[in-house]
């Protein structure tokens, strides 16, 4: 633990303040109403902060797990590539940006509200993909491993189809606009990774 908090501070306080946040709220139902994206009062100027409050909650201990193995399989890496203060604009600027659709859709809609961290992880997930896209996963239930480029890709198409499907109060269309966030900065930032990544590509397939 020593050794995260030395070399990427960032990336360890998120893990740890979402965790104790969202198990917080767990046994807290008032914490929902408060941290809750509500896009009705965000559009009309007010608890414009649950942009940021809505990504340090979750759903249940599913959609928590989830999140942070999906965060701490890339969060460490991509911090430690791009470094502290840009991973920590990079994901919260994304955990915002990722809610804009989000508040424009569903605006006039009182009853809506959602939650999540999904928006800040996808940016996570797909700005290391643009350093790193042939690096080897596993997701479940494919027996052989992935590139990163390629999950990447899945991850996308199952956002998609999975914000047609959900009743919840899950935000899944933040995975998609996540990902675009965060390839987005990460390119300002870094504009060279636009060769590296292709350069990637064209010499691994």
């Amino acid at each position: 633990m020593e050794q995260y908090i030395t070399e990427t501070p960032v990336a360890t306080i998120i893990l740890i303040f979402t965790i104790i946040t969202s198990l917080y709220a767990f046994s807290n139902p008032e914490i929902y109403g408060k941290f809750m994206l509500h896009p009705y009062s965000v559009s009309r100027g007010e608890r414009v902060y649950t942009l940021i409050t809505s990504g340090l909650i979750h759903k249940d201990w599913g959609h928590l797990f989830f999140n942070m193995m999906s965060y701490f399989f890339f969060a460490f890496t991509l911090e430690g590539i791009i470094g502290h203060w840009q991973f920590a604009l990079l994901y919260l600027a994304s955990l915002a940006l990722s809610d804009l659709p989000t508040i424009l859709k569903h605006k006039e809609h009182f009853w809506y509200n959602s939650l999540g961290a999904s928006g800040a992880i996808a940016a996570v997930i797909f700005s290391f993909i643009l350093f790193s896209p042939l690096t080897k996963m596993m997701i479940f239930p494919l027996p052989i491993p992935i590139p990163a480029v390629i999950f990447g890709g899945l991850y996308l198409a199952y956002s998609v189809y999975a914000s047609n499907q959900s009743g919840s109060n899950i935000n899944h269309d933040a995975h998609f606009y996540g990902a675009i966030s965060g390839m987005i900065i990460t390119i300002i930032f870094y504009p060279q990774v636009i060769n590296h990544f292709i350069g990637q590509l064209l010499g691994g397939f």
